[in-house]
């Protein structure tokens, strides 16, 4: 049996607009959510024994049944004993590229690997929505992280609507290395302070998917009108994030004077972005923003915009 790598591509949000609570005791969600080059290498080798067992080359991410990518071969192991029992176990080596607690979806991008590669080498013929609702049980993320490029997700973050790939655009990633910022707490800071706000009529939820669906930044999009979308960015967690962690806000505002298409806060953060019209503006922002905060605990990256999320490596 042979083994496989995977590419698990990172990805931001465009769009991130929190519409209330469900009944499940998540928020329901309307993103815009974008793939971009930089990715975690995922490697499966099959065991003879009927194991599961992860390895990664950073220091911080667990080993143990904790683990995202652990928890998707443990799912499938589960929802298909046949195979397992046929193919036998999995040795799942994670080379870390994403930073780690950045809110760029590096454990659900692990985590869709595995699921994608399993379904390759267990043989189970899966499509990919089959995938995407057995990622679903794990993670909101992950069903993107599957198929990644560009598009709406609704619901928890679960239901996804492909748009348009952005793919000729650049973008600078930075991030505070030792900051972490917690999404449960994110999410439970915004509903203790901006509660009275949430829509509770189910069919007001689905008003405000469809605008969505209809609004100025997916016709942004439709168009590849890239200025345009940086001036759409929107992230509702900034008004409960920034004000706990002045530094990302510093981080923003830095960006943004170095006059990028536009720059935003990721998810939960603590990573920040900006859309860079070429390579070459993407290289000249990360060496302003480096020279401008002078700070060794910035870590700065430049990748693309890709219209793909796991990605089989040759």
């Amino acid at each position: 049996m042979r083994s496989y790598s995977l590419a698990a591509h990172a990805k931001i949000n465009l769009y991130l607009e929190i519409i209330g609570d469900r009944p499940d005791g998540f928020h329901e969600l309307a993103m815009v959510m974008q793939s971009v080059g930089l990715a975690d290498r995922i490697h499966l080798e099959p065991l003879q024994n009927h194991e599961i067992r992860v390895t990664c080359d950073h220091p911080q991410v667990p080993s143990d049944e904790s683990n995202l990518a652990y928890r998707a071969a443990d799912l499938l192991r589960y929802t298909f004993p046949e195979a397992f029992k046929k193919y036998g176990g999995v040795e799942i080596q994670i080379q870390k590229q994403i930073p780690v607690g950045a809110g760029l979806a590096g454990g659900s991008a692990n985590a869709a690997a595995v699921l994608v590669g399993l379904d390759l080498m267990w043989q189970l013929g899966l499509p990919q929505t089959e995938l995407q609702q057995l990622g679903a049980k794990l993670g909101s993320d992950i069903p993107f992280c599957i198929a990644g490029g560009t598009a709406i997700a609704t619901g928890r973050g679960e239901i996804i609507s492909p748009l348009p790939s952005l793919d000729a655009a650049s973008v600078v990633l930075a991030k505070h290395e030792s900051l972490l910022v917690s999404t449960p707490q994110a999410y439970k800071a915004y509903r203790e302070q901006f509660s009275e706000t949430y829509v509770a009529d189910p069919a007001e939820v689905g008003d405000r998917h469809h605008t969505v669906h209809s609004g100025p930044l997916v016709s942004a999009i439709n168009r590849q009108d890239y200025a345009q979308i940086g001036e759409l960015l929107h992230n509702d967690l900034e008004k409960v994030v920034l004000p706990l962690y002045p530094q990302v806000e510093r981080l923003r505002d830095a960006m943004l004077q170095l006059e990028p298409f536009g720059a935003m806060m990721s998810g939960s953060g603590p990573t920040v972005f900006a859309l860079a019209k070429s390579l070459e503006q993407a290289e000249h922002i990360k060496i302003q923003l480096g020279d401008r905060l002078s700070d060794p605990d910035l870590g700065i990256w430049v990748t693309q915009l890709v219209p793909t999320g796991v990605q089989l490596i040759p």
